[in-house]
């Protein structure tokens, strides 16, 4: 067998694989020991038809199929693993037979490689630095979550509605006065300020009282999933059937005791670690990012369509979790929107061409400046992560999978290259600027029955990854 290796067009290699007669005779004989209990022919059992027979019978390359795959499996992954230094490959490869005879087969094998990736300038930039910092009011809000959290539910019957009370309310939605399929429910649980409904209806819930009715003026979304009913004005009859609020915990010592800490003081401080801990790693992921979309704009790459596939499933995968946190089943969610997996997937392609595209840029500035990790730093990682789940450096080593210490090295390399980075270019505070202050977005819900009408349903955008959330070689 020999082989040749040329390059093809958008980040493929052709590789050229030639069988010599012997080889290509050795590999028919094989495929018939390991096929010919499939065949039968008239005068001799199932099993024992001699090979000459069989192919008089069924014709000569009634084993050729089988002999190639046999040839391909024998000697792709020894051809690759020779060819390891030279190119990565990242999907599966596109197979024909350039030639067939007695004298000779041809095996051609077009594999999607890793592909390189062209920076023009990478130091001497201007990018913004990012930095974020917890106050007092941020640790109080913090701390009020939790005792709303676990609040203690309770009918209110001595107020009207309001923000974050449960109202469980009937409703008839009109348009242009008639009543429209999907519009109209009873008894129907919703969480003022949720976002669960169209905008300005949970608003107007707000102030109602127990046993009132009132008609609700609002407007569907111009990208409302259900196109009769995009941009056009409504009005809705609700009646406010019963209330249920929070009763908060009291901030005392019980409630510090119950969340961990001997003291409120203790509690807080708590708390305010957290928090910060979370500003720093906001800071340094924003920043990382930062960096890595600056650079981009003068880098290019041929990326394959599998390593775009590749990474659009990883997204789709990510969402379907998230669904099935909330108690939605994904093809729930495709029926609910109108639209199907595929269709759904595409929404996640420019997304996914930037997350390889980082990914890629990442590695090949790390071999650039030949950036490494030292066993001592990759040992100090370990003691770390011993030490959070309460064992000893070397007793915890024993148990990690090659896998982890690989992912450790890489996270050790990425986090060395971001700080490189950061030196080697101008690094300026980003300071927002001050907007007008937005409505939330309506949240993502489970579709109910009856309800479909003012529940709004969006697309979800792919989520945005920093550049350090995947090590040196997991672009995909």
């Amino acid at each position: 067998m020999k082989y040749e290796v040329a390059t093809a067009e958008k980040s493929n290699v052709k590789i050229t694989i030639t069988f010599t007669p012997e080889e290509w005779a050795q590999a028919n004989d094989k495929a018939y020991l390991q096929n010919k209990k499939k065949y039968a022919v008239n005068g001799f059992r199932k099993g024992k038809v001699p090979k000459h027979v069989l192919e008089l019978y069924y014709g000569k390359g009634v084993f050729y199929e089988d002999a190639l795959n046999l040839l391909y499996a024998e000697n792709y992954g020894e051809i690759l693993a020779k060819e390891a230094k030279n190119f990565t490959v990242v999907g599966e490869p596109a197979l024909s037979v350039e030639d067939i005879s007695d004298k000779r087969v041809v095996l051609v094998a077009v594999t999607p490689v890793k592909p390189d990736v062209k920076i023009e300038n990478y130091k001497g930039i201007k990018i913004n630095r990012f930095e974020y910092t917890v106050t007092d009011a941020d640790v109080d809000a913090e701390i009020l979550g939790m005792r709303e959290r676990v609040a203690e539910k309770v009918e209110v019957t001595d107020r009207a509605a309001q923000m974050k009370d449960v109202a469980n309310i009937d409703f008839m939605g009109k348009l242009n006065g008639k009543e429209f399929e999907g519009g109209t429910a009873k008894a129907f649980d919703l969480t003022l300020g949720s976002g669960q409904f169209i905008p300005g209806f949970e608003e107007q819930v707000v102030g109602m009282k127990i046993g009132e009715t009132k008609d609700l003026d609002v407007t569907f979304p111009e990208d409302y999933q259900a196109e009769e009913l995009k941009g056009k004005k409504a009005v809705f009859t609700v009646t406010l059937n019963k209330l249920t609020g929070n009763k908060l915990p009291e901030l005392d010592e019980a409630f510090a005791k119950k969340m961990g800490s001997d003291s409120v003081e203790a509690y807080k401080a708590k708390v305010r670690e957290r928090l910060e801990q979370n500003a720093k790693n906001r800071s340094r992921n924003e920043t990382e990012n930062a960096i890595i979309t600056e650079i981009a704009k003068t880098a290019s790459a041929e990326i394959p369509d599998v390593m775009i596939e590749k990474q659009e499933d990883a997204s789709m995968q990510r969402m379907e979790y998230n669904l099935m946190y909330q108690g939605i089943r994904m093809e729930d969610y495709l029926a609910y929107i109108g639209t199907t997996r595929d269709e759904y997937k595409k929404n996640f392609e420019e997304e996914a061409r930037k997350i390889v595209l980082h990914q890629l840029i990442v590695e090949k500035l790390i071999q650039l400046e030949n950036v490494t990790a030292s066993e001592a730093e990759i040992a100090e990682k370990i003691a770390e992560q011993a030490k959070q789940v309460g064992k000893e450096a070397e007793e915890y080593k024993k148990t990690m999978d090659p896998r982890q210490l690989d992912y450790i090295e890489g996270d050790i390399k990425v986090t060395k290259l971001f700080d490189f980075l950061a030196a080697n270019n101008e690094m300026v505070l980003y300071k927002e600027e001050a907007k007008p202050a937005k409505k939330a977005p309506a949240k993502k819900s489970a579709p109910k029955a009856d309800s479909a009408a003012p529940a709004e349903e969006k697309k979800t955008p792919a989520k945005k990854t920093t550049a350090k959330a995947k090590k040196e070689g997991d672009a995909e």
